[in-house]
């Protein structure tokens, strides 16, 4: 049985969104604050979080960026609920480390629809890595089974997303990849987001990476490459 950690302060969306959820085989859990979030998260490692932006005291963009980055909880896919369906959001929530998102107001049907994709592309993310081992390429090692990567030896905590995306290119280098095409390849092809989010995503890869992340080269007009690694030559 999946768990799914529901975190909205209005008591009537978390009942009716656990109670659905409890109809479809899920197991809920509900709190109504990004702090509770955050500790149910850390205790009981669910298997996605359903995640309202809007929350008083730590909000939703905040407990976002907060669980991306801590090893225990960067694997959990996260879909994020707004009010708001304008691109600055969604744009935002996925530059926290957002897998996916919902605009409000939606269905309870929709909603566990949504929750059931994340689900299968998380699932189907790590089979596709498992066995492929160590990605190694200017000095970033990518370990698929642990899902770590590491620049130098120093750890870099990626949202799943990000790793997606950097596997992606890290074991193509030099080939040119569209923003659909990464979309399609990380996301499948119906995933709702648009070209711009993947900029953002690039962006906060080549920070995250640092030195390193000079090698994720723009394409004008095209997309993003990994460089290839250059052989040196004796004269």
């Amino acid at each position: 049985m999946k768990t799914v950690l529901v975190v909205d302060d209005e008591e009537s969306i978390r009942k009716l969104i656990s109670y659905n959820l409890e109809k479809e085989g899920y197991k809920a859990i509900a709190v109504s604050s990004g702090e509770e979030a955050l500790s149910a998260a850390f205790d009981t490692v669910p298997d996605i979080i359903v995640l309202d932006l809007m929350l008083p005291g730590l909000d939703g963009m905040e407990v976002c960026r907060i669980l991306s980055k801590d090893s225990r909880t960067s694997a959990i896919p996260i879909l994020m609920v707004t009010a708001r369906g304008d691109d600055t959001d969604v744009v935002s929530g996925l530059e926290a480390g957002a897998d996916d998102y919902i605009t409000k107001p939606f269905s309870p049907k929709i909603l566990s629809a949504r929750i059931g994709a994340v689900l299968r592309r998380s699932n189907k993310d790590m089979k596709n890595r498992g066995g492929k081992g160590v990605v190694s390429i200017h000095g970033i090692n990518i370990d698929t089974d642990k899902h770590e990567v590491s620049c130098d030896v120093h750890p870099v905590s990626l949202s799943t997303t990000e790793f997606a995306i950097l596997e992606l290119l890290c074991r193509n280098p030099g080939w040119v990849l569209s923003r659909n095409q990464i979309i399609s390849a990380v996301k499948g092809e119906d995933y709702p987001v648009t070209e711009r989010s993947v900029d953002v995503q690039i962006l906060g890869i080549r920070k995250k990476l640092g030195e390193q992340g000079k090698y994720l080269e723009t394409v004008r007009g095209i997309g993003y490459r990994m460089a290839e690694e250059q052989n040196e030559t004796a004269n």
